[in-house]
């Protein structure tokens, strides 16, 4: 199948029949069976299960890091399920925006160089780079702590500087991995204020999550179990 024409038009996510299977030794496990949906922009969306439910590998089909065994996916009207790995990792780099649980900040940077790497992996130079970076790590709040490394942060400011890289690339999607499953309550409260504020301001999001509060935040809530989908409808309504 070729991709769908006119990108801006299409749903910036659709996933048609798609099955990950993984093989250990005789036995083989469905970790994605028969996942079909379609994520709009500007949609605000938690994708919930306990473990084993298949959520962590539809993020990672989603944000590029997996390939599916059978089934479609398209981005942005793109078939990514044909992509070869270069094809992948540009649409890593340019459409996703990861932000995860453990923040994956380089120690030795300051936020201001942390947020700039995805720039320099896209080929930015320097001057345009670093404008942009200060930008996201204002949008964040952390306009202040430019030149702070890693360590001399509290980890509700490790988020937003993990955010502020996440936002650096104008990427179409914002997927985050349990953002706040690092932080105590009161800090993860701050950090899904911030994701409302961002989704106000009109960037797509998907958070991965166990905890119901968390995906309270959500306008959409994907419940999956044993690889499906067992429910999907607007939060608030969903048992």
């Amino acid at each position: 199948m070729s991709a769908i024409p006119d990108s801006q038009t299409q749903p910036i996510i659709r996933l048609e029949d798609i099955e990950r299977t993984y093989h250990m030794g005789a036995e083989t496990i469905h970790a994605l069976h028969g996942v079909s949906l379609t994520m709009e922009r500007n949609e605000y969306t938690a994708v919930m299960g306990p473990s084993g439910s298949g959520k962590s590998t539809m993020m990672n089909v989603i944000g590029c890091l997996d390939t599916p065994t059978a089934g479609n996916y398209w981005l942005n009207g793109q078939l990514v399920s044909a992509m070869n790995d270069r094809q992948l990792a540009g649409a890593r780099n340019r459409d996703i925006g990861f932000v995860f649980q453990t923040f994956n900040l380089l120690a030795r940077m300051t936020a201001l160089h942390n947020v700039e790497v995805p720039l320099i992996y896209a080929g930015v130079k320097r001057k345009e780079r670093q404008a942009r970076a200060r930008q996201a790590l204002d949008t964040v709040g952390l306009a202040d702590r430019m030149l702070h490394r890693p360590s001399e942060m509290s980890g509700g400011q490790r988020q937003r500087v993990a955010i502020a890289r996440a936002l650096v690339t104008e990427p179409s999607i914002l997927l985050a991995d349990e953002p706040t499953g690092n932080l105590d309550s009161s800090t993860g409260a701050e950090i899904m204020r911030l994701f409302d504020i961002l989704h106000e301001a009109g960037n797509t999001i998907i958070v991965v999550t166990h905890e119901p509060y968390i995906a309270d935040h959500a306008r959409r809530v994907i419940r999956l179990s044993d690889g499906q989908i067992t429910s999907d409808g607007p939060s608030g309504e969903m048992e």
